[in-house]
Order: structure tokens, then C-alpha cells, then sequence
């Protein structure tokens, strides 16, 4: 009873506090841990297919096998995590995925690293689905969309920096050798999050017992009976989708005429990733001072101007646009996703954010394949008007439901 009560009288973090701070850095820690060790074989694939003797197709199962394991598994560590803990989740997740990490590079086929990387992506689960429950539980409420930022920012320097060092590493010494440094960098990145993450004060593990597996039910059901986070799913689901087929195509594209660029200046497109390190804790700021609803309908024509620029014959202005279009989606992200705990009752926190994480891994691997069949039977114009479609779907979808609720308020 008196945890509970704790619960219910703790107003959350301040800013400027020494547990905001902490939070903020730990969560930015996990999202490094989770995000590194998610798309670190993309750098490496044609060095893993000639030493498996596989097709290139086959060898990027590498990395669709954990995004498909993370997307299974985020419902469950929801319910996990409102058993166990928060941070109690987070803690055995990224331990767990960091393990199979180091164990995956010593795969001797296809099928046995295939088996690891989709353990590895169901580990990596426990991040995504509760990271933002446990910051809406733990900082203020007109402070979340800030530090919603700052960790959607950890999630792109996760991101980039698996690529960046696999790709490194693993063209000096092999994909092995990449993978295994990603995963002793992500270590490193467990340990700061163990360190850092203070213990959650707004949430009481195991709470929900009582109600067992109908209760578990209700909890992922209802948030689906709103049309608020409908919408928001929606957005996960659309400019996730939308910017996963541009950074799979792009390179296609810039290899041929009029670009002709070689090969090791088009790896470098991740560094546009470093756009959303920057736009996800600016896009949070100006949601906390202006309202979640403005800032991202801005964000989301950010990203449509970038994708316009992408049509240009001129490879700055691709470039460019490709950076637009970056920090405009993870600034979209950052708001959304930040946004749907706030929205969620207490009680389905964890399952609301689960929910919006497995619409936009779903939306990843969907539209990632979907529009790939749109530029191989048309052309770049028409894969760059679906992109924009799937913009303005999102956008009506956000006008209708979103509208009205500037702070992420009922």
C-alpha cells in the first residue's frame, strides 16, 4: 500500500535535478545499446555474403531477423516490465541481447546466425517497448516531450554508430570482427545505463497481478479503442515505413547516372543520421514550448520538402535533401512517440508504447520491401511520390485526431 501510495504522490523529476539528469543519460545509453547492436550486419553484408557464399539477399536476413524478433517481442516486455519493473526489463533485455551479440559473429551458417540475431532482436525488445512508460512515469509531465528527445537522440547515435564501426572495423578485419566490436562498444553502453538509470519511483512492479491474463488483455486492447492513438501509431507506422525505403533505394539511385558516385562515398549517407541526433531533442524542446501537434505536422513537411529535393538531378541537393528528410523524421518520431504514454491511462503505459513500437517496426519492414518493388517497376519519381503519399496520409490522420491536444493532454 505504500509503495503505492508513493506512486500516486510522486510528481516526477524535475529538470536540473540529479535524477533527471541521470535518467535522461541512461535511457540515452540504452538506446545506444539497443540501436548499435540492431542494424550493425547493414555495413558489413556484402563482406558476410562472400563469406558464407550466400546472396546478398539472404545475408540482409541478418538484419531482418532482429527487426522482426524486436517487433514480435514488445508486446510481451510490456507485460514483462509491469511485473518485474522498468528498469528491472531494460536491465535483463540489453544484458541479454549484448551476450547473444558477442555470440552471433561466430556463426558458422546462415541458419545458426539467423537463430542468434532473432533472439538478439527479441532481447533488444525490452528498450523500445518500456523506455518511454518508465520516462513518462519519471519526469514531469510538461517536461516529457524534452526528454522523449533526448532519448529518441540516443536511438540515432545507436543507430549510426552500429553502421559507422562495423563498416570500419569490418572492412579492415572482416564482418566478425565488426559485429564483435559493435557489441563490446554496447557493453560499455549497458554498464553506463546500469550506472546511471535511478530506480522508478511513478510505477509499482507487479501491480497488475491480480487481474492475470485478462488483465494483461484489457491492457493492450484498450489502448487500441482510441482513436488518439490510432493516429499516432499511424505515424510510426507510415514515416517509419517511408524512411526505411529511402535510405534501402537511395544508394541504388546514386550510383547511376547523372550521380555515378562510387560505392564508398554512398555507405557514407548514414551520416544523415546525425540530422536526427540533432532535430529529436530540438523537436521535443519546441513541443514542450508550443505543443506536440504543431511541431509535428512541422516536422512531417520537413520531411516532405526533403523528399521533394531528393528528385533533383544535383547530388548536393539530394544530399541536402537527405538530411531534411532525416531530421524531419526523427523529429516526428520523437514527438509521436513521446507522445503516446503521456495519452495512455497509468495502467497501459507500457502496452501503448509496445503498440506504437510494433506499428513502426511493422511499417519498417512493410514499405522497406513495398516500395522497393515500386522503384524496380517504375522509376525514382514514382518511389519519391509514395513516399510523399505516405507523408500526407499521416499528416490528415494527425489533422483528425490530434488536433486540439497541443500538450498530449485529454
Amino acid at each position: 500500500m505504500g509503495a503505492d501510495h508513493a506512486a500516486v504522490t510522486f510528481s516526477g523529476h524535475a529538470p536540473g535535478s540529479p535524477e533527471y539528469r541521470r535518467l535522461i543519460a541512461g535511457l540515452f545509453f540504452a538506446g545506444i545499446a539497443t540501436f548499435a547492436q540492431l542494424y550493425s550486419p547493414q555495413a558489413v553484408l556484402p563482406a558476410l555474403s562472400v563469406d558464407l557464399g550466400i546472396a546478398p539477399a539472404s545475408a540482409a536476413l541478418a538484419v531482418s531477423a532482429a527487426t522482426l524478433g524486436l517487433a514480435a517481442a514488445v508486446i510481451p516486455w510490456s507485460m514483462v516490465a509491469d511485473r518485474l519493473g522498468r528498469v528491472q526489463a531494460m536491465v535483463i533485455g540489453v544484458l541479454t541481447a549484448t551476450a547473444l551479440g558477442l555470440v552471433a559473429p561466430l556463426s558458422t551458417g546462415l541458419e545458426m546466425l539467423l537463430a542468434l540475431r532473432l533472439l538478439e532482436g527479441m532481447a533488444l525488445g525490452a528498450v523500445p517497448a518500456v523506455a518511454l512508460a518508465y520516462l513518462s512515469e519519471e519526469i514531469r509531465a510538461r517536461n516529457a516531450a524534452t526528454a522523449a528527445g533526448s532519448y529518441i537522440a540516443g536511438t540515432t547515435v545507436g543507430g549510426l554508430l552500429g553502421r559507422i564501426v562495423s563498416g570500419i572495423v569490418g572492412e579492415q578485419i572482416g564482418w566478425r570482427a565488426g559485429m564483435w566490436t559493435v557489441a563490446a562498444v554496447c557493453a560499455l553502453a549497458d554498464v553506463l545505463f546500469l550506472w546511471l538509470a535511478p530506480r522508478a519511483r511513478g510505477f509499482v512492479p507487479g501491480r497488475h497481478r491480480e487481474h492475470a491474463a485478462t488483465g494483461m488483455l484489457t491492457r493492450l486492447l484498450t489502448p487500441l479503442r482510441s482513436a488518439t492513438q490510432l493516429a499516432l501509431y499511424a505515424q510510426g507506422f507510415l514515416l517509419m515505413g517511408a524512411f526505411v525505403a529511402v535510405y534501402n533505394y537511395l544508394g541504388f539511385h546514386l550510383v547511376e547516372p547523372p550521380f555515378a558516385l562510387p560505392v564508398w562515398l554512398v555507405t557514407l549517407l548514414f551520416l544523415a543520421y546525425l540530422a536526427g541526433t540533432v532535430s529529436s531533442p530540438w523537436a521535443g524542446v519546441l513541443a514542450s514550448r508550443l505543443g506536440r501537434f504543431p511541431v509535428l505536422l512541422g516536422s512531417i513537411a520537413v520531411m516532405s520538402a526533403g523528399a521533394m529535393a531528393m528528385l533533383a538531378p544535383v547530388t548536393f541537393v539530394v544530399l541536402a535533401g537527405l538530411v531534411l528528410f532525416t531530421g524531419g523524421f526523427f523529429g516526428a518520431h520523437a514527438v509521436a512517440s513521446g507522445w503516446v504514454p503521456v495519452v495512455a491511462d497509468p495502467d497501459h503505459r507500457a502496452q501503448a508504447s509496445s503498440l506504437y513500437y510494433f506499428g513502426y517496426y511493422a511499417g519498417s519492414s512493410l514499405f522497406g520491401w513495398v516500395l522497393g518493388v515500386v522503384f524496380g517497376a517504375a522509376d525514382w519519381v514514382w518511389f519519391i511520390v509514395a513516399v510523399l503519399a505516405m507523408c500526407g496520409i499521416a499528416a490528415m490522420l494527425a489533422a483528425a485526431a490530434l488536433r486540439g491536444m497541443p500538450y498530449g493532454r485529454r
